[in-house]
């Protein structure tokens, strides 16, 4: 066995592979409850492993215009259409950091012509002023290596493929955001048709009641503030049902914009349906770490901090660069290729610095305090997580309580209109009463109504605050698979 060739190959394989100074990286923990404190019937499970929503959750809402317009949201929406762009941006950026990783190869060939002239004792000699032409050339291959010793190379792929990745969750929760920007607007448009068929309803009602104020008024038997206050009761109801047009149509150019679309582009028929209320699985709280694309960018992002720190103490190790060529060169041209005008050159080099007024070691402290940030944020970015899905739990708790009153209160409330004119036809009472009556029958009408649309709006945020059935397990790693995202 020829030892000599042992410590070459020692040499060479630490060349290679090198090591990698600064943290490796592991995730910090964070606290996280065993379970959710808001928990009302219906809308969570018991199991520990109950899943979340997955695919596509907006059907759930049984809403033939949601699960029309959704799946065009990942499409041609341009906020997530820009995220994707800068997802791009940030794979590339992998790939140009891998690349330091490899030798640089290069060819260089020139090609000369020159003409010079003959020296003073040949023009002694009787030529005369003669000048001779020569064509001279060269062609080389260079190769140039900095071997990747400290990891400073590595510790940057690792920091722009921790960035890729951020970027990649950027991307799933702007799609998540802007599909549930876009179920917002579809609600809130399903209740703006509900209340104008709820004010249409009412003007209808308020027409005949005045029909029938104005035959006693003109009968003589009910004094002429009865008109007047009937007749502005109607006119009232009438003017709101014309406002609610404006909110109706605002709704409709935003669900426009949302799926990429010029307003003018998508016109949007009135229905008497509105959305169904989904029962959402919302699972163990442990599980919204991997469920929650934002919380996945924000560690993702802390990940590519640490890799940071790595490239910064890399700084106080000396470079070492290689250096090799092999060419030829020949003058005259001919014959260029000839072995006897070969040439070649090996060469090292090593620079350290000795001294930098303490720059290395304040980039070192920039990229370490850096990290304490992004761990702050990540931290942060989870508790805020779990506060939001507690808000919604808690909101679809207490908005299911004020359903089931206001139900109550709607029935007594239209009975009492009932009564109330009864009693006025029949003379015990005035129209005051009437009025107050319908007033009172109209405020709970729309107040349920609201509470329907806020409890439909919380069941939205609830499926984006769980992550909308995304995992982090979707995320891929550039430096192994070289992903790509599909472009929207």
């Amino acid at each position: 066995m020829n030892t000599s060739r042992t410590p070459l190959a020692a040499i060479v394989a630490l060349l290679v592979s090198g090591c990698m100074v600064g943290p490796d990286y592991h995730r910090p923990p964070v606290p996280v409850p065993a379970t959710y404190q808001e928990a009302p019937p219906g809308w969570t499970q018991a199991e520990p492993a109950a899943e979340g929503p997955k695919g596509d959750w907006w059907t759930g809402f049984n809403d033939p215009l949601l699960d029309q317009l959704e799946p065009m949201v990942s499409v041609s929406n341009q906020t997530v259409r820009q995220s994707y762009a800068n997802y791009q941006q940030a794979l590339a950026e992998v790939r140009v950091a891998r690349s330091a990783l490899f030798p640089t190869l290069s060819a260089t060939g020139s090609v000369t012509r020159q003409r010079s002239a003959t020296s003073s004792a040949s023009a002694n000699a009787g030529f005369g002023n003669f000048q001779s032409v020569n064509n001279s050339g060269s062609l080389e291959g260079n190769v140039s290596w900095a071997p990747d010793l400290w990891g400073q190379v590595r510790r940057n792929i690792e920091e722009n493929a921790a960035t890729a990745q951020a970027s990649e969750a950027t991307l799933a929760n702007a799609t998540l955001s802007e599909q549930t920007a876009l179920a917002t607007a579809v609600i809130s448009l399903r209740i703006s048709d509900a209340n104008i068929d709820l004010l249409q309803h009412t003007v209808d009602a308020y027409q005949g009641y005045l029909r029938v104020v104005a035959d006693q008024d003109t009968a003589g038997t009910v004094p002429p503030s009865n008109l007047i206050t009937a007749r502005t009761q109607l006119e009232n109801a009438q003017a709101s049902l014309i406002a609610l047009g404006v909110a109706r149509a605002q709704y409709a150019h935003a669900i426009a914009v949302l799926v990429g679309k010029n307003p003018e582009d998508l016109s949007i028929p009135h229905s008497t349906a509105l959305p169904t209320l989904p029962t959402i699985p919302a699972g163990v709280p442990s599980t919204l770490l991997q469920r929650r694309p934002d919380i996945s960018t924000a560690e993702r992002q802390m990940a590519a901090e640490n890799a940071a720190i790595g490239v910064a103490v890399a700084a106080y190790y000396p470079n070492i660069s290689l250096s090799a060529l092999d060419g030829f060169t020949q003058s005259p041209l001919a014959g260029l290729l000839h072995i006897a005008n070969h040439v070649w050159s090996l060469g090292g080099s090593a620079t350290e610095t000795l001294f930098d007024g303490g720059e290395r070691s304040g980039e070192v402290a920039v990229a370490r305090a850096a990290y304490e940030a992004s761990l702050a944020n990540y931290r942060g970015t989870v508790l805020t997580a779990f506060e939001n899905v507690e808000n919604d739990l808690s909101g679809l708790r207490i908005l299911a309580q004020q359903a089931d009153v206001l139900d109550t209160a709607v029935r007594d409330a239209t009975r009492g209109t009932e009564i109330a004119f009864n009693e006025y036809q029949a003379g015990t009472v005035d129209y005051t009463t009437v009025a107050t009556a319908q007033t009172t029958q109209l405020n709970d009408q729309q107040t349920a109504l609201s509470v329907q649309q806020q409890r439909l709006l919380d069941a939205v945020s609830l499926i984006g605050d769980l992550g909308g059935g995304w995992s982090d397990s979707e995320l891929h790693d550039p430096r192994r698979s070289g992903a790509t995202a599909a472009n929207p």
